[in-house]
C-alpha cells in the first residue's frame, strides 16, 4: 500500500471480504503494527507501536464492533466519552472530575444529536445509532487530526445512517482527515473524495470522485489492477 490523506478529505477504502482493509486501520492506530513500511504525519516519519502513541500523534480509530470493542456498555455516555482522555478528568488525588466529564459529554450530546434522557444514561440501553454517535464522540474528544472509521454505519437504521453521514461531512469540512472503511459500496462512492481499492492485502488502484463508479470499483475489487 502507498497512499496519503489530506486535511478535509475523506479517503474511502473499498474491497471484498478478506481484502484486509481493517488491517490498515489497526496498523495506523498501533493495535497491530505493520511489519514494514513507514507512516508520515505532516511530512515527518513517525512510529506507531501502540494506541497511546497514535493518540498523542492525533490518530483515532473507530472500530467496527462497537458492542465488544468500541464501548463499555454498562457505563454511562459521559464515562465512555471521557475514557480515552481520562487523565484530563482526574484531580491531583486521582479522583474523577465529574462536572468536567459531564460538561464534555453534554457538548457532544448536543453536537452529534445523541438522543438520551441525559449523559448519565447507560450506553447499553441506547439505540444502535446513538451508540454509534457516542463512540464517535469518544474518539472526537481526543481531538484527532486523522480519524479512521471502520464500518461506521453497520447495524444502524436508515435515519441514523444519514445522521452519521452528515457528521462525517461536517468533520471533513472542519479540516479533519478521514479514512472511511466500508463494505457498503454506495456509501463509499457517495462519501469519499478518493477511493482506494484493496484485494487480499494489495492496493488495486485509487480513483478520484469524478472517475469512480460502481463498475470500475467492482472490477478492481475482483482483481484487475489499475495501471
Amino acid at each position: 500500500l502507498n497512499f496519503d490523506v489530506h486535511r478535509g478529505e475523506v479517503l474511502g477504502f473499498a474491497g471484498l471480504v478478506g481484502a484486509r482493509r481493517t488491517d490498515v486501520g489497526l496498523a495506523l492506530f498501533g493495535v497491530e503494527p505493520a511489519d514494514s513500511g513507514e507512516i508520515q504525519l505532516q511530512g515527518k516519519t513517525v512510529k506507531v507501536r501502540a494506541p497511546e502513541q497514535a493518540l498523542k500523534l492525533g490518530i483515532a480509530y473507530v472500530t467496527e464492533d462497537r458492542r465488544q470493542l468500541g464501548l463499555t456498555m454498562p457505563m454511562s455516555i459521559a464515562t465512555n466519552i471521557s475514557l480515552p482522555m481520562l487523565r484530563e478528568y482526574l484531580t491531583a488525588f486521582g479522583l474523577i472530575k465529574r462536572e468536567a466529564e459531564v460538561a464534555t459529554a453534554e457538548q457532544y450530546r448536543q453536537r452529534l444529536s445523541i438522543r438520551a434522557a441525559s449523559v448519565q444514561a447507560e450506553v447499553g440501553k441506547l439505540s444502535g445509532g446513538n451508540q454509534q454517535k457516542t463512540m464517535l464522540s469518544k474518539w472526537l474528544n481526543t481531538r484527532p487530526q486523522l480519524l479512521i472509521l471502520d464500518e461506521p454505519t453497520r447495524g444502524i437504521d436508515v435515519g441514523a445512517k444519514a445522521e452519521v453521514h452528515h457528521i462525517i461531512n461536517d468533520l471533513a469540512a472542519q479540516g479533519l482527515g478521514i479514512i472511511l472503511i466500508s463494505s457498503d459500496l454506495p456509501e463509499v462512492l457517495a462519501m469519499s473524495d478518493r477511493i482506494l481499492v484493496m484485494r487480499e492485502g494489495r492496493q488495486m488502484g485509487t480513483f478520484s470522485r469524478a472517475e469512480a463508479n460502481q463498475e470500475k470499483i467492482l472490477t478492481a475489487m475482483m482483481g484487475q489492477e489499475r495501471e
